[in-house]
């Protein structure tokens, strides 16, 4: 019963890191998602002086990569966390400026104007979102005309062999995820399959894939 409790604690602090075990967690998704965060970082291909959302930055120690990839970029985080917001700004405030900012979402809403930005991108936060038909218009709605979505998540295959994600994970296949995105109108442009050997949330050694979709207004 106690194995039991502290799984369901973990997929709660996976889902929204909270307090000083919040902190510890944000470090080990930092951790173990990295790959998965620079694939996606990576197929966006940002441009000069574009404007970048990313939904669900965590401890956001990731946020020097993005912003190497040209210059003059604009960065917005949403996070659900408290935690993770107070994290991201601790982690980073040698590049808090005008340009590079965290803040708080709430229902799912995007507190911006349509077409605000360029690129925007999410990793590993699917699992946790309670009305994906919503939450992806409200993408759309935000993303300027031939802006580019990625969405980056762990195979339901993979998903399913860890023993915390019984407790408030929503798993999709590929093909379930390419239904969501094209019913709030994104076109697929581009889907790639990657593999990678990580450590799990539970400290094991695993060979994880991962699935990086990009979509384009």
């Amino acid at each position: 019963m106690e194995k039991m409790i502290d799984l369901e604690d973990l997929a709660k602090q996976l889902s929204c890191p909270d307090g000083e075990n919040g902190i510890a967690v944000g470090e080990i998704m930092n951790e173990s998602n990295i790959g998965m965060t620079k694939a996606a970082i990576d197929s966006l291909q940002l441009k000069d002086r574009e404007q970048i959302l990313e939904l669900g930055h965590g401890n956001c120690k990731h946020l020097p990569y993005v912003l190497k990839q040209a210059n003059d970029l604009e960065y917005i985080g949403l996070e659900l966390s408290q935690t993770m917001k107070n994290s991201a700004i601790l982690n980073n405030s040698d590049h808090l400026n005008s340009n590079v900012r965290f803040e708080l979402i709430r229902d799912e809403r995007i507190q911006f104007y349509e077409k605000r930005f360029d690129k925007i991108f999410t990793v590993n936060t699917i699992y946790f979102w309670k009305e994906p038909e919503f939450f992806l218009n409200e993408i759309y709605r935000v993303l300027r005309f031939n802006g580019k979505f990625c969405l980056a998540f762990a195979k339901k295959e993979f998903m399913e062999t860890l023993p915390f994600t019984q407790f408030g994970f929503n798993l999709y296949t590929e093909v379930e995820v390419i239904k969501l995105l094209k019913s709030a109108k994104f076109a697929i442009e581009n889907i790639e399959t990657i593999s990678e050997n990580v450590l799990s949330k539970t400290g094991e050694k695993v060979e994880r894939e991962f699935i990086v979709i990009v979509a384009k207004k």
